[in-house]
């Protein structure tokens, strides 16, 4: 579905309608460019921190281990869900901000799935590093020449990290809904429903007055009454004397 014009403050997936421009001001301060800038803020500390003093070697051996335990897939673990979540914020703060001159509606619809589903995983992720860099911290013994500060902060970032993508999460699902109940409302708006008559018609109520009819048995003589039955008297002539038989 095409959209043309931004008429009467109309907008689509979180996003006026195309030709409003892009205002920089307004960008900034919306809570989801906040919170994506805080992620990439705290990508970039996790990763950083790990890179820089997050593998040590001892005394005794020239090899840099990880400081976690030794465990150097805990380290790259962090490391590569920093790296990405940095680029990824990076990348979807362009994409916000070239969401008011997307003029099709799809294309929208696509940018805020592609969100919602990055957020959920990265959510999950941060959630899968904070519990292992925490548990290799808990299990490491000998803690000589390790650099506290830089770990303790990698493990505190990544629990940031959770709260903030899971944030973005349920501005993104919001984003969704909205967008959905935009376009929905926009269909409607340039074809409504057509108007059926109801059948049948209603009719006012002095329109029509019901006929009363008088009660029955009716006072008033009934001129089609038939008169009660009477039986007739039927008079038979006996003879009178005695019976003559006739004569032949």
């Amino acid at each position: 579905m095409e959209e043309t014009g931004g008429v009467g403050g109309a907008s689509a997936y979180g996003a006026s309608l195309a030709g409003g421009g892009f205002d920089f001001h307004k960008f900034a301060k919306q809570p989801h460019t906040i919170v994506r800038f805080l992620s990439w803020i705290f990508s970039i500390v996790v990763f950083s921190c790990i890179t820089a003093e997050g593998f040590v070697n001892k005394s005794h051996s020239p090899d840099a281990h990880c400081v976690f335990n030794q465990n150097d897939s805990a380290c790259h673990y962090a490391v590569g869900i920093g790296v990405i979540a940095f680029l990824a914020c990076f990348f979807f703060l362009l994409l916000d901000a070239y969401m008011p001159l997307m003029s099709n509606a799809k294309e929208r619809k696509y940018a805020v799935m592609a969100d919602l589903g990055f957020s959920v995983v990265w959510t999950f992720l941060w959630f899968v590093c904070f519990c292992l860099l925490t548990s290799q911290w808990s299990r490491t013994i000998d803690v000589r020449g390790i650099p506290k500060d830089a770990a303790r902060s990698a493990i505190a970032f990544s629990f940031f990290s959770i709260a903030t993508w899971g944030i973005l999460t349920y501005f993104a699902l919001g984003r969704y809904r909205r967008g959905v109940a935009d376009v929905t409302q926009s269909i409607y708006a340039e074809s409504p429903p057509e108007q059926h008559t109801p059948y049948p018609p209603t009719y006012a109520p002095s329109a029509y007055t019901p006929t009363t009819y008088s009660p029955y048995p009716s006072s008033a003589p009934d001129d089609f009454q038939q008169p009660p039955f009477t039986p007739s008297t039927i008079t038979t002539t006996q003879p009178q004397g005695e019976y003559q038989p006739p004569n032949y």
